[in-house]
């Protein structure tokens, strides 16, 4: 069965915060998502990426490197884009731009068959658990426990906040999250604000207030410290990093130095579903789980087919922007994401009317 591409289209939203958000490295006030819809055989397929709206532009580019191409032949595409960006560099925007093109192929090649993508892939397992994720670091007590509340109400037992550069600060947020949680499982987010000295030293803490997940405790390019922190940090402590990894060799350099203990992909940034993939197998050769990074409803297909999924992301700032631009996004239940397993492809429709009084 060939069906040939086509084009592939572009649009970008960009989307206010609810309120000021920030991590331990970084402010902002709004996100953009850049959409892909490539059309082949009377169907169209729509994948997406959170990046500067410039990627749309990058997209306009590199399309042309599968236009034509049988729309079944999802590895000949990827190839096709990787080797189009070579002199753009295959990281940064251009993967972003790979990334939404790439996974509105696999979105499109399963609308063509009449099947949900979960489907098409092949399912390692029928629903994944998630943890919620938020908790900014400019959220004062009544907003951090409100929003922690919240997901509670909604069956998700785990929750991330992100910490800064201080370390008392740090501790106190992490009490007020101990709060609410009760015994549920609590993960911290540094976005790589400490030092290694720094960061052993706030993971000190962590027995006495059950935090087993320490996410990006420095750089993720300092796969040295990395590794020191995942040696030496408190037992039963997940060191993880991974959402900044846009190509293969970003991870494998990553689980060679022996710097994680769980490995986070980000499919709309680690050029789509196809790389998404090739990167658990290679953590699933170093014996190491994955999970995802933000955009829970673009990543519930793939999380469901690669065995070694251990849970995923339910950030707060793309599942509300999910939810406010597309029909179809899968609801959280009992704490765990389900593939709707009726709808042809992601089984995500955008909202036109609504999405258009974000135009970027």
């Amino acid at each position: 069965m060939g069906v040939r591409i086509d084009d592939i289209s572009t649009a970008a939203y960009t989307i206010p915060t609810d309120r000021p958000e920030a991590d331990g490295t970084l402010a902002w006030d709004r996100t953009t998502i850049v959409l892909a819809l490539a059309q082949a055989g009377g169907e169209t397929g729509m994948g997406y990426t959170y990046a500067d709206a410039a990627t749309a532009r990058l997209i306009d580019t590199l399309k042309d490197a599968v236009i034509g191409l049988d729309a079944m032949d999802i590895p000949a595409c990827w190839q096709a884009l990787r080797q189009a960006a070579r002199n753009l560099g295959t990281r940064g925007q251009a993967a972003a731009a790979i990334a939404a093109i790439d996974t509105a192929l696999w979105d499109l090649k399963a609308r063509l068959f009449g099947l949900p993508l979960a489907d098409l892939m092949g399912k390692a397992r029928q629903t994944v658990p998630v943890y919620g994720s938020g908790g900014f670091t400019t959220y004062d007590e009544r907003e951090l426990k409100e929003q922690i509340a919240g997901w509670r109400d909604q069956g998700i037992g785990m929750a991330k906040i992100k910490i800064g550069g201080d370390a008392q600060d740090a501790l106190t947020r992490m009490g007020w999250a101990r709060e609410v949680l009760g015994d549920a499982p609590l993960f911290v987010d540094a976005n790589g604000a400490f030092g290694p000295k720094q960061a052993l030293a706030v993971a000190e803490s962590f027995p006495d207030l059950d935090v087993t997940w320490f996410e990006e405790p420095v750089s993720s390019d300092d796969l040295e410290g990395l590794t020191l922190i995942r040696e030496r940090a408190p037992a039963g402590t997940d060191i993880t990093a991974g959402e900044y990894g846009w190509d293969t060799p970003c991870f494998r350099r990553m689980l060679e130095a022996g710097a994680v203990d769980v490995l986070q992909i980000d499919a709309t940034r680690c050029q789509g579903y196809s790389g998404f993939i090739v990167a658990a197998a290679l953590a699933q050769a170093w014996h190491r789980p994955v999970s995802s990074h933000c955009a829970p409803a673009l990543h519930l297909p793939v999380c469901c087919h690669v065995p070694n999924t251990v849970h995923m992301e339910y950030f707060h700032d793309h599942a509300r922007i999910e939810s406010r631009l597309f029909d179809g996004v899968p609801p959280v239940r009992d704490g765990r994401l389900a593939p709707d397993g009726t709808s042809p492809g992601n089984g995500l429709t955008l909202r036109s009317a609504d999405a258009q009084r974000y135009a970027a």
